[in-house]
Parts: C-alpha cells; structure tokens; sequence
C-alpha cells in the first residue's frame, strides 16, 4: 500500500497533480483508512503512470479516461484520431509561425510588393532603420487615406532613389535626426531641401495623410521639427506672395 507521496514519487509526478486526476475522474480516489490515511493499491501506481505517458504525449484529459478502458481495436483507433487532431494543431501551429516571422519586418503583409521593396532598397543605401519605419508608416497611411496616389508615389520614390541629388538630401536628412535644432548644418540642410522643392515644384501640400507623417517625423527628432517647420513655413510665404501678385 502506498500512501499519496509515495503513488505520486512512483509514476513521476506531484501530488498536487494526483489531487487533480482525482478531481477531474481520470483517478479513483480511496477512502481513509483506520489511521486516517489514504492509501493506495499497485493498481492505482500502474494507472497513474498510464495517465501521465497518456498526457505526456499530448492526449487531452478528456479522452483519457475512455483510453484506459478501452480494448486494443479502440485504443488503436482513438490513438490514430488523436494524431490526426495533433498534426492539424502543428500544420495551424506552423502557419501561425509563418505569420508571426512576416511580422518581424511588419510590411509584406500590409503593403503591396512595390512598397516593401523601395523599403529594402532604402536599407541596401544605407538609410537608418528608425527612417525606414517612418517610411513605411507613412506608405501605410497613404494606403489607408489615399490609395488613389500609391502608383505615382511608388514612381515618384524610385525616381528619387535613383536620382543621386535627391539621394544625397535624403541620406542627409537621415544623418541629422540626432543634430541640434541650432546646429549651423541644419541651416544650409534647410536651404538645400528649400531649393529642391521649389525645383520639383513642392509646396507641401497638406494632404491628408501627409499631416499625420509630418506629426510622426516631428515627434522623432527635434532636428526634423525644425526643418519641416522652417520648410512649410517658407512654402506658405511662397503661397502669399504668388496670390498677392
């Protein structure tokens, strides 16, 4: 007779694990006896381990029960049905570990293959990661807001990378995200990126999604405040004094 420390010590599990196989049915529990004491037959040390290699290979509890008693065509048969439900579970498993691994660069599976590749290519440059993800919120809320201006936007970025003056401005903007506002560098940035957009002809329109990546790249850098600040600031006076005249 073996009392619940030594059952439980015999099959390689806890007690508190026996007190739950008593609880959910799958283990008889055996009265007290003179002493106050539960004590338990070989029978129940076989079964107990019967439950535990059941568990160990993955069996839910619930079907264990039915395991223990059934004869050798049934046991074979619900065996056969329980590898089936496991290979489902590790085929969902696997496809869940897919997903998780495509989040790790977040883009693929919310932005179409044209956009996750300016963002590759922006990496292979030499632009900073911190950059990058500014990027691609930025093509995600155009996508959200605007789709309508995706196709020429791609066109646009890829002429840019392509071009080794708009390249260099924006390798430049990327260097400065840890200058100070007052840097004097930040001054002739300034005027270099004024320059260029009155030669490409942008005057920062306020679209509706460029506002929330304006609010993004400010909250970013301080330096970066500065720049867009002083840039919409002249493209406004660009504004007046056009409709003034």
């Amino acid at each position: 007779m073996l009392t619940i420390g030594q059952l439980a010590a015999t099959a390689g599990v806890t007690v508190r694990t026996v007190r739950h196989y008593h609880q959910v049915g799958l283990l008889p529990e055996p009265e007290r006896d003179a002493s106050g004491y539960r004590r338990y037959r070989a029978q129940a040390a076989v079964d107990l381990i019967r439950i535990r290699t059941l568990a160990d290979a993955g069996v839910p509890l619930a079907r264990i029960e039915v395991l223990l008693h059934a004869g050798p065509t049934e046991f074979a048969a619900a065996i056969t049905d329980i590898d089936a439900a496991l290979r489902r579970k590790i085929d969902e498993l696997s496809e869940y570990r897919r997903r998780i691994a495509e989040l790790v660069g977040g883009e693929s599976l919310v932005l179409p293959a044209d956009v996750v590749a300016i963002l590759n290519r922006m990496r292979d440059l030499g632009v900073s990661e911190q950059r990058v993800r500014l990027e691609r919120d930025a093509w995600i809320l155009m996508q959200a807001l605007e789709p309508h201006v995706m196709p020429q936007r791609i066109r646009d970025k890829n002429a840019g990378l392509d071009d080794p003056e708009t390249l260099r401005l924006y390798l430049a903007c990327d260097q400065s995200v840890e200058w100070d506002p007052q840097d004097p560098r930040l001054n002739q940035l300034i005027d270099e990126l004024d320059t260029w957009e009155i030669r490409h002809e942008r005057d920062g329109g306020a679209s509706g999604y460029l506002k929330l990546v304006t609010s993004q790249i400010s909250e970013a850098s301080p330096a970066w405040q500065r720049v867009l600040e002083v840039l919409a600031h002249r493209a406004k006076q660009r504004r007046t004094a056009a409709s003034g005249s």
